[in-house]
C-alpha cells in the first residue's frame, strides 16, 4: 500500500465509524472519534467501564493521523517562521491608583502573575494525541486487526434506483452467499491468490471474480422499501460445501510441477543432514547421543517447514448479498 491508498483507507474507516473530520489534507487527518471508535482504538477500559456504570456523558478523543510525516514538517515550518512571538511587557510597578492595565478589564493583571510577569495566561490549548499511519505502523496494523476482526462478515442490499428516484414496481432480490478465500501454494517459496467465489441460494448458480461485480453497486445495510427476497432453497451448510468443492476443483487443474521439485528439493536436505548427524553419532559419547539426536529432529522439523510442498485455504471474510433478481448480470 502507498500513501494514497492507506490515506483512502483510513478516511473510509473514519466514515465508517462515524468520526468527525476536523481537519484533513493529503499528509493528515484529524479526526474526533466516536464513541465506538474510542473503544477500540484509545484503550480506555476503566474511563468505558466508568461511564456505563454512572452513565456520565461520554468525552471521546480527538487524534491526528499522519500519513505523510516528512510532508507535514515542510508545512508546520512556514507556519512556525510566520507566527510572530510578541515578548512580554517589562516588569514595573502597578499603574497608578491601583487600577488595573490596559487591556486586562477585570484587573487580572494586578494578580501577583500580572505585577512579576506582566500576564496573565487565560486559555489552556489542549494536546492532540498524533500518530504516524504508515504501512507497518502500530496504529495502521490497529486499524487493520479492527477491520479484519469487524468484517468477517457482512449482510448488505442492493439499492436499486438513484437517489430521489419514485418506483411502484415491487422489487425481486436473489440472495448469493460470497466467500473470499486466500489460497496459499507454500515451500522454500510462496505464491498466495485470493478467489472471490459466491453461490445464488435459490438456483445454486456459482460465479467466480463475484467481489469485482459488487464493486460496480451500490450497497447497504437497509432492506430497500417495496421489495421481495426469493425464498432460499439452498441451506448455509449445503453452500458452503459446494463453493469448498468449486475451489478444489479449480486448485486440481493446476500445474503442480512445482511441487514434484520441491519434493525432490525436500528429499535432497533430508539425507544430507541425516548424514551429518549419523556421523556424529558415530564418534560422540554416550551422553552426548540425547542432545545430538534433539538437534538433529529439531533440523528436520524446520526442513519440513521450509520446503515441504503444501496447499492452504482460508476464509477471508464472507457475507449475504440480497441482489436485484432484473439487474443482475449473468457469466
Amino acid at each position: 500500500m502507498n500513501k494514497r491508498n492507506i490515506h483512502t483507507f483510513v478516511l473510509r474507516f473514519l466514515e465508517a465509524y462515524n468520526c468527525t473530520i476536523i481537519e484533513k489534507s493529503p499528509a493528515y487527518v484529524t479526526a474526533k472519534l466516536s464513541p465506538e471508535a474510542d473503544r477500540e482504538m484509545t484503550g480506555r477500559p476503566y474511563y468505558w467501564s466508568f461511564v456505563e456504570r454512572t452513565g456520565a456523558p461520554a468525552e471521546t478523543m480527538t487524534y491526528k493521523f499522519i500519513f505523510d510525516p516528512e510532508q507535514m514538517k515542510l508545512e508546520a515550518k512556514p507556519k512556525a517562521t510566520a507566527t510572530a512571538v510578541k515578548p512580554p511587557p517589562a516588569a514595573g510597578p502597578p499603574a497608578s491608583g491601583g487600577s488595573p492595565m490596559p487591556g486586562a478589564p477585570d484587573g487580572s493583571s494586578d494578580s501577583i502573575l500580572g505585577r512579576y510577569f506582566g500576564f496573565v495566561p487565560t486559555t489552556i490549548t489542549t494536546r492532540v494525541p498524533q500518530d504516524e499511519v504508515t504501512f507497518g505502523s502500530r496504529r495502521l496494523d490497529q486499524i487493520f486487526t479492527i477491520v479484519r476482526e469487524r468484517g468477517k462478515f457482512v449482510h448488505l442490499f442492493e439499492e436499486p434506483f438513484p437517489t430521489g428516484a419514485t418506483y411502484h414496481a415491487a422489487l425481486v432480490y436473489d440472495t448469493w452467499l460470497c466467500l473470499n478465500y486466500k489460497v496459499e501454494l507454500a515451500c522454500d517459496r510462496k505464491r498466495s491468490e485470493i478467489h472471490s467465489l459466491a453461490i445464488q441460494l435459490n438456483s445454486g448458480e456459482i460465479r467466480e471474480h463475484f467481489h469485482k461485480q459488487l464493486l460496480t453497486k451500490s450497497l447497504s445495510p437497509k432492506l430497500p422499501a417495496n421489495s421481495h427476497i426469493l425464498p432460499d432453497t439452498i441451506s448455509l451448510s449445503k453452500a458452503v460445501n459446494a463453493l469448498e468443492m468449486t475451489l478444489e476443483r479449480k486448485i486440481s487443474t493446476y500445474d503442480h510441477s512445482w511441487a514434484d521439485e520441491a519434493n525432490e528439493q525436500h528429499r535432497s536436505e533430508i539425507d544430507r543432514v541425516e548424514s551429518y548427524y549419523n556421523g556424529l553419532l558415530l564418534g560422540a559419547e554416550p551422553e552426548q547421543r540425547d542432545e545430538i539426536e534433539a538437534q538433529c529432529r529439531n533440523r528436520l522439523q524446520e526442513i519440513d517447514w521450509q520446503h515441504k510442498p503444501r496447499i492452504a485455504v482460508s476464509v477471508i471474510n464472507c457475507g449475504l448479498f440480497h441482489l436485484n433478481a432484473s439487474r443482475t448480470p449473468r457469466n
